[in-house]
């Protein structure tokens, strides 16, 4: 059965945690979606490790949400002839496409479109803006800098350019590889990374249609800047805050991660908080108190869901850190002023039609009128959306006669998704279902009262119309 928060927990699948054994573990410790990451692993990997979740997941009668996370652009530099060298502040540097081995003078940067997009006086940073280099002067292949921050640099450092925005898609041709690979293993989600504006979406949802649901990754300056216009056109961001602190100033973080959480409940989108969020725990037992401060201010603002990368990847203690991050989110969302603090930071819902009218006052009801739960018929998840943007003091049971959605709904704030038929004969049938779904969740019992969401005409794809209560006798 699913949890009981509302929050959900998105692990990263990774060596540490490949088995059979910890994807049980991790299930039962608390995760409601697993991350593959395709800047890692192989295709066979993903594959054995994919069915293992679905394996588990129904021997559990839990529905898991499947994201694959395509790599995006890597921009590094090439290698060095001793591995690294150290630069030092106020030297000359050159970046060039040389194939050559680096020194500290010079190394290969391999991408054509930076030295395009570049001007004099801009600044680079690399290896995750410990180094800040310069522009002194450039041509179509080449540029010299002068090193204003320096330290160690060692091969393959990534290079990241602060409000430039570069002439390069964000699905590169191993993503189209990748992309093709993750639609046909069946996952539920697609991460897009390097997403810089709605053109990368657009580009994106060519590929995938239907196939899948697409999150885009915000991490480029360049993407805040046209942040509605994303959010709108993808079915679910995360706010990638380790490439944001390198683009953006870091105390900016914190504001950017409320304003896209915000932006994201306003269009019914579901939002991720991800990187560094108990980074401590890839080596030791337990989080700083900051880190687990930083957990429940993502929960307090009301985000669907937290990420672990590293921490369940690659770490020493992966069943810890989602035991952890579960026992904080029980915390927080059992404070009183938990409900009180998520509606103050929800900012003006966008309603434009009927379906949006449902979804709020579904809630509102429910404030009034004692309620237990709300059910809600749906084909395609987006009706469990809009309830769930409103983030009602009740469960949200989400009825959907196709599997492949109730696990997509696994990432969405608060749904308890059920595989239910949604074809009815009659109004009575349709009052029916959803009244014994309620019951046979075990959220709801006799004596309660329940709301129900769906469409009329019965059986229509796209479309909640109706609202209606039920005192279940």
């Amino acid at each position: 059965m699913p949890k009981n928060t509302c929050t959900r927990i998105l692990a990263t699948i990774g060596p540490a945690t490949a088995s059979d054994e910890k994807i049980a573990e991790l299930i039962d410790a608390g995760v409601d979606a697993f991350r593959f990451n395709f800047s890692h692993g192989t295709h066979k990997e993903h594959k054995q490790r994919l069915n293992v979740v679905r394996k588990l997941a129904k021997q559990k009668g839990r529905y898991i949400a499947v994201v694959a996370d395509m790599q995006g652009p890597k921009l590094r530099v090439g290698e060095f002839r001793d591995n690294k060298v150290v630069l030092e502040e106020g030297q000359r540097f050159v970046l060039d496409m040389k194939d050559e081995l680096g020194t500290k003078e010079r190394v290969t940067l391999p991408h054509k479109e930076i030295f395009a997009a570049i001007k004099v006086g801009d600044e680079l940073l690399l290896n995750d803006g410990n180094i800040v280099l310069k522009i002194k002067s450039k041509t179509a292949n080449s540029a010299v800098t002068t090193v204003k921050v320096g330290g160690e640099l060692s091969s393959h450092k990534g290079v990241n350019l602060p409000n430039i925005k570069l002439p390069i898609s964000a699905i590169t041709e191993k993503d189209k590889e990748d992309l093709k690979f993750a639609l046909k293993l069946g996952v539920d989600w697609v991460c897009l990374s390097f997403v810089q504006s709605v053109e990368d979406v657009k580009e994106a949802r060519k590929l995938i249609g239907d196939k899948a649901m697409i999150i885009s990754k915000l991490e480029k300056p360049s993407a805040i800047e046209e942040l509605d216009e994303i959010i709108h056109l993808s079915d679910a961001i995360m706010v990638a805050r380790g490439d944001l602190g390198v683009e953006c100033p870091l105390q900016t973080v914190p504001v950017l991660q409320k304003k896209i959480v915000s932006a994201c409940r306003k269009f019914a989108r579901p939002v991720i908080v991800a990187t560094q969020m108990l980074e401590s725990m890839i080596e030791k037992p337990t989080p700083t108190r900051a880190e687990v401060s930083d957990v429940a201010t993502a929960v307090y603002d009301g985000c669907d869901a937290v990420m672990l990368s590293a921490e369940t990847a690659v770490g020493k203690y992966p069943v810890e850190a989602v035991k952890m991050m579960n026992k904080i989110i029980t915390q927080v969302e059992a404070d009183p002023q938990f409900f009180q603090n998520i509606k103050k930071n929800q900012g003006v819902s966008f309603c434009i039609g009927e379906e949006d009218s449902i979804a709020y006052a579904a809630n509102e009801i429910s404030k009034v009128l004692k309620v237990a739960a709300v059910v809600t018929y749906t084909t395609s998840g987006k009706t469990t959306f809009l309830i769930a943007r409103e983030r009602p003091n009740i469960p949200i049971i989400a009825l959907t006669p196709d599997e492949k959605v109730a696990c997509k709904l696994a990432l969405v704030w608060g749904a308890r998704p059920m595989i239910k038929k949604s074809h009815f004969s009659s109004f009575d049938k349709f009052e029916d279902n959803a009244v014994q779904a309620a019951l046979d969740s075990g959220l709801v019992h006799h004596g309660d009262h329940i709301i129900i969401t769906g469409g009329f005409p019965l059986g229509i794809k796209g479309r909640t119309n109706i609202l209606h209560t039920v005192h279940i006798k």
